[in-house]
């Protein structure tokens, strides 16, 4: 599946693609992983810009991974938090 890297902003998310479920990291200009969130088909752009809202962070990045399905997006989220243990996500 495919995988893409944009800018932490409203521009940003709109390059991202649509029509598959991913999982998506928001990442610190240090590369550091502080966000691991899920989005359905249809709603990728739309959950990034309400993460986004007002707060900009320099040199913040969105990265996803395309996933065939919801659920196996979803086991790829436990994966990822349980393996990075991100900043902003609630652990346990």
């Amino acid at each position: 599946m495919a995988t893409k890297t944009v800018p932490y902003s409203a521009r940003g998310a709109g390059e991202l693609p649509n029509d598959k479920p991913v999982v998506y990291r928001i990442k610190t200009k240090g590369n550091q992983t502080n966000y691991v969130g899920v989005a359905q088909r249809g709603r990728v752009q739309e959950r990034i810009r309400e993460h986004i809202g007002n707060a900009r962070i320099p040199g913040a990045k969105v990265h996803i991974e395309q996933k065939p399905s919801i659920r196996e997006a979803r086991a790829t989220e436990k994966r990822v938090i349980a393996r990075s243990k991100p900043r902003y996500n609630r652990q346990g």
